[in-house]
């Protein structure tokens, strides 16, 4: 298990370039499963989740070649769908959450599959019951194996159908679409998830011959076809990631320039940092964060303490609650942080409130913050990352603070962050890996 130690209170200067996004990329993957031709994928990030799902997509028979240093090209002429049904790969499916998204795929297009219970972040609940409803509606049939913690789903043919999803799930979302684009008929997904990774995993399906409308919305229209084709496809940048670096520069009074953000896929991310007084000039497609001394956070029209919390798109994504909750402790004023998905995805503020942040932690879901202003930094501690996101909160806070930090169990960092203590040491950062 990797660590980081951390020599806090140094500025930051200079330009970052955000990675390929996560969360679009594992979707982009999957769904080249779709047709026997090939996918070229560009802006793949190197990072753990990423390279473990391809790792998985060779195990399984498709042909992988690693085209540069973030292209790749996927071709599934061939699944082997008898090693999919072994100990081995059901083993690595339930160490990854992206996996979950291969059953969309492979039901539409070879009328079976296996797969275990998915692993990932220890944030609370994660459900599947959106996924395995909605590709129910479509005709499949699902029987579930308590003693091995398996899901077999198998069907002759998928069926167009309407349905109404009981929440905007992003990769059960994604599912529903990648296994109603080869059903036969029309689809109607209503309460759809629409960020902007849906969006492109729409858009490739589309150039790849599938027939679906409403994309950005949240009611999809999909009228399926015989077969898909191959394509190309570029992923967006990593809007999280752009995010932790406005968080990172505002924390540690740095003058930062963010390059190549696609700022139009933003949505409210800037707009919930500038609500913490955080001041970002948007130059073309890069974000220029200036060294700021102090940052002062919004109140309400009616004078009341401001509120932040997450929503389905275009409403701020969950993601970010713990980069914008650490920012907070150096604000000027209070916020309360509403983390409304996931009832774990707080816990870790109890390290924040040992290096000297003051926070209350009102219940799982809900945490104020009381900034100090600057006035006085935060002291070095010794951590342990529960999950990506707390991972790269803790991590800036340790850059902010008073001293050395040590953060434990950083493969968690690793899964979500390419080279993250390079690309910030290149910076100014002082961050060893041991």
């Amino acid at each position: 298990m990797a660590s980081f130690i951390i020599e806090g209170g140094h500025k930051l200067s200079g330009d970052i370039y955000p990675q390929g996004a996560k969360n679009e990329v594992l979707q982009i993957i999957c769904a080249t499963l779709l047709t026997k031709e090939e996918v070229v994928v560009h802006n793949v990030p190197n990072i753990l989740d990423v390279n473990n799902l391809i790792q998985l997509m060779r195990d399984i028979g498709v042909k992988v070649d690693m085209l540069g240093e973030s292209s790749y090209s996927f071709k599934a002429e061939s699944v082997d769908l008898e090693y999919m049904e072994s100990d081995e790969y059901l083993k690595k499916c339930s160490s990854l959450r992206g996996s979950v998204m291969l059953i969309g795929p492979m039901v539409t297009r070879f009328g079976k599959t296996i797969i275990s219970k998915p692993g990932g972040d220890k944030i609370g609940r994660r459900r599947l019951d959106t996924h395995l409803a909605g590709i129910k509606s479509l005709g499949a049939e699902f029987r579930y194996d308590a003693l091995r913690g398996i899901f077999e789903i198998t069907a002759d043919k998928l069926k167009g159908t309407y349905m109404l999803l009981d929440e905007a799930s992003v990769t059960g979302t994604a599912n529903i679409i990648m296994a109603s684009v080869l059903a036969e008929g029309t689809t109607t997904i209503y309460n759809a998830a629409c960020e902007p990774y849906l969006q492109q995993l729409c858009k490739m399906l589309n150039r790849m011959g599938a027939k679906i409308s409403g994309i950005a919305s949240n009611l999809l229209t999909i009228e399926g076809v015989e077969e898909l084709t191959g394509t190309d496809h570029t992923v967006l940048p990593d809007m999280i990631e752009v995010g932790s670096f406005i968080g990172m520069a505002a924390m540690t009074n740095s003058d930062i320039t963010i390059k190549n953000v696609s700022y139009h896929n933003l949505g409210i991310i800037p707009e919930s940092f500038r609500r913490l007084g955080i001041k970002m000039e948007q130059q073309g497609d890069d974000i220029h964060i200036p060294a700021q001394e102090t940052y002062e956070i919004e109140s309400f029209i009616d004078g009341s303490i401001m509120t932040i919390a997450d929503a389905p798109w275009p409403g701020l994504t969950p993601d970010l609650l713990s980069v914008l909750l650490v920012v907070a402790t150096q604000a000027n004023g209070s916020v309360l942080i509403h983390q409304k998905m996931f009832e774990s995805r707080l816990f870790f503020v109890d390290k924040l409130i040992d290096m000297g942040a003051q926070i209350i932690l009102c219940d799982p879901h809900r945490a104020v913050v009381i900034g100090h202003n600057h006035k006085f930094r935060l002291r070095g501690g010794n951590m342990t990352s529960p999950d990506i996101r707390a991972g790269i909160a803790l991590l800036i806070a340790a850059l902010s603070a008073e001293g050395i930090s040590t953060i434990h169990n950083v493969d968690q960092i690793d899964r979500g962050y390419q080279n993250i203590e390079g690309r910030l040491n290149a910076l100014g950062a002082r961050i060893t890996r041991i």
